[in-house]
């Protein structure tokens, strides 16, 4: 039962960090439902559809970086790094990208996650912090949801201005 407490506390200060900073004017805030991804018609195999059927949303939330900002960039992405550093955020991969070094987390079973924290800094542009919130996601389904996600007609609907983040 504690533990079950403590796992509600940290989603709770992840979601607070989320909510307290919607409406900053620093950062970009974007709630996609999985159903945006257009993936019904796709041709998925069974694990690609179990993956698909066990995503709900993905919450981004980005830092835009300019000069008028790099304290409260700084400040911020001390935040973010010491709520990820809770106990109950499993690492399970970094990895270095072409905006920046990565890394991503998971709250839940390692064969039962129920939200995945994908985390990413670059010290000229910002940062990225996007919850994946579904429901007994399995890690191995997701890198073939992953793969499946290039089979559909999903043209980063949503995403435009986090893609304009991301180009700078």
């Amino acid at each position: 039962m504690a533990l079950s407490l403590i796992a509600c506390s940290s989603n709770q200060s992840l979601q607070e960090y989320y909510v307290e900073n919607s409406e900053n004017p620093n950062f970009l805030s974007i709630d996609l439902p999985a159903s945006l991804l257009n993936m019904e018609e796709a041709a998925l195999t069974a694990t690609q559809r179990e993956a698909l059927a066990s995503l709900r949303k993905l919450n981004v939330l980005a830092f835009k970086k300019t000069d008028a900002n790099s304290a409260a960039f700084e400040s911020e992405k001390a935040k973010v790094k010491s709520i990820l550093k809770n106990k109950n955020f499993n690492e399970l991969m970094k990895v270095n990208t072409s905006f920046g070094k990565a890394s991503i987390r998971y709250v839940g079973e390692d064969d039962a996650i129920d939200e995945m924290i994908i985390y990413g800094d670059n010290a000229d542009k910002g940062f990225l912090l996007v919850r994946v919130l579904g429901d007994n996601m399995n890690p191995a389904n997701m890198a073939q949801f992953m793969q499946a996600l290039q089979k559909t007609d999903y043209k980063g609907e949503g995403l435009e201005k986090l893609a304009d983040l991301i180009k700078g």
